[in-house]
């Protein structure tokens, strides 16, 4: 049994090839598959299963597509309720692949339909756990009360992970290993370890809270305590993942490009990926800047946490070389088709955005309103300025409002990536020429 870790480092995601006498088998696999194909290839094995551990909530997967192009069989829990062709895959369940053995166990919590997948094939055990199981934590369980088909409440699910700790892995070795869908950095838990993308149970077992003796009461407390926000898109994902997405090829061939842009719609919702530099220099009117500037930031949760899944936008990229690779990243999170044009700007002249004053902010900030755009969280812990006003980025779009505009406002987040979005957010909605992006500067007053 040879297993291979994909990672898409933006969302935190990790996807699995586990390859036994030729034959190949995906878990949780992403949007494109190409990688897994190129793979497959490379091995001179044969894709023939995909197993999904649940409807994921903050990336679309390709199962359906890795389906319709090898034939391999797709598999997935019952209580999914899946769309597309499938064989459901739960407690006692078993197929062989190659030499591999996988079986299922339902371990609910994260979401009512997770399972975990066990492979075993010689004194070998490997653990796919979806987001059930992290390297130091647990998925969270409170993302289907608004999403997908079957709704469960927070508290139900938490108790759901509390019975999954306790008794759904008894049976299974310490040194069987731990392979999660997710690592730090994603919003589908809140406190996975930082340095390992795989465990052991057995570390899992001494490290991780969740395994620690405690009542149920007192693990319900600490799972539902302080849990990263919902982006828009989530609930969205669920139901994509669980109908089975549309072929990824197909969906970003009918995306028209428009070079040299003169003008846009009025009104028209625009999404200007480029450097924050380059978009204080020159933006069409109304864009809202989310930087996708390098292959880590995350421009795939903010974009999905701005937009609701119902929402039609434009895509101004910093060159029509890039415009290919922020459609693929858009499409990760099933975004693709939202976007309406992909806009190229050229040299035409739009709008600047107002030069900032440091040095008369930093003397004079009674003169201004302070937007402190971090999640709560963050400003729980810390605030920078006593009277600045809280709006978490993702909600911004529909509070803005709540903004006064009788002085001059100035954006800020932790570090300068949220800023510029923010500030952008506000001069499209307040429609007013005074919003600043104080960007890193924020440092100064740490």
């Amino acid at each position: 049994m040879k297993i291979k870790q994909f990672e898409y480092e933006p969302l935190s995601h990790f996807s699995y090839a586990i390859i036994s006498d030729g034959k190949m088998a995906l878990v949780d696999p992403e949007r494109n598959p190409i990688q897994y194909y190129k793979y497959a290839e490379e091995n001179n094995a044969k894709i023939v299963a995909v197993f999904e551990t649940h409807p994921h909530a903050d990336f679309v997967s390709s199962h359906l597509q890795i389906h319709n192009e090898t034939g391999a069989e797709l598999y997935c829990s019952k209580k999914t309720g899946a769309d597309y062709p499938h064989t459901t895959f739960d407690d006692g369940d078993e197929v062989k692949i190659g030499n591999t053995i996988f079986r299922a166990i339902n371990t609910p919590g994260h979401s009512p339909d997770s399972v975990t997948i066990v492979a075993t094939e010689g004194n070998k055990t490997a653990l796919f756990t979806g987001d059930t199981l992290f390297v130091g934590d647990v998925g969270r369980p409170d993302l289907r009360e608004k999403a997908g088909h079957m709704k469960a409440k927070r508290e139900e699910l938490a108790k759901m992970m509390y019975d999954t700790i306790q008794n759904k892995f008894t049976d299974l070795p310490d040194i069987a290993y731990v392979y999660p869908a997710h690592g730090a950095g994603s919003l589908c838990g809140k406190g996975m370890s930082e340095d390992a993308s795989s465990s052991t149970l057995g570390n899992e077992r001494i490290g991780n809270w969740a395994f620690k003796k405690q009542t149920e009461q007192e693990f319900i407390d600490h799972l539902l305590d302080s849990q990263p926000f919902i982006p828009h898109y989530f609930g969205y994902n669920v139901d994509v993942n669980k109908n089975g997405a549309a072929n990824l090829r197909a969906a970003l061939g009918g995306i028209p490009f428009k070079l040299d842009v003169e003008k846009a719609e009025n009104d028209a919702l625009i999404i200007d990926i480029r450097d924050e530099k380059d978009f204080k220099k020159n933006h069409l009117p109304g864009s809202i800047n989310i930087m996708a500037i390098s292959d880590t930031s995350k421009f795939e949760t903010w974009l999905g946490s701005i937009v609701r899944p119902d929402e039609k936008f434009h895509l101004v990229v910093d060159s029509i070389e890039n415009a290919e690779k922020i459609l693929h990243r858009t499409a990760k999170i099933g975004y693709e088709a939202n976007v309406k044009t992909v806009f190229a700007l050229g040299s035409a002249s739009f709008e600047k955005s107002a030069a900032f004053n440091l040095e008369d902010f930093k003397k004079n900030t009674e003169k201004y309103t302070i937007v402190d755009i971090r999640n709560e969280s963050e400003v729980s812990e810390e605030k920078f300025f006593d009277k600045a006003i809280a709006i978490p980025l993702h909600q911004l779009r529909e509070k803005a409002e709540e903004i006064p505009t009788d002085k001059p406002i100035v954006v800020h987040c932790a570090g300068g990536y949220r800023s510029a979005a923010g500030s952008s957010i506000l001069q499209k909605e307040l429609k007013i020429e005074k919003v600043y992006d104080l960007s890193d500067d924020v440092e100064d007053f740490k």
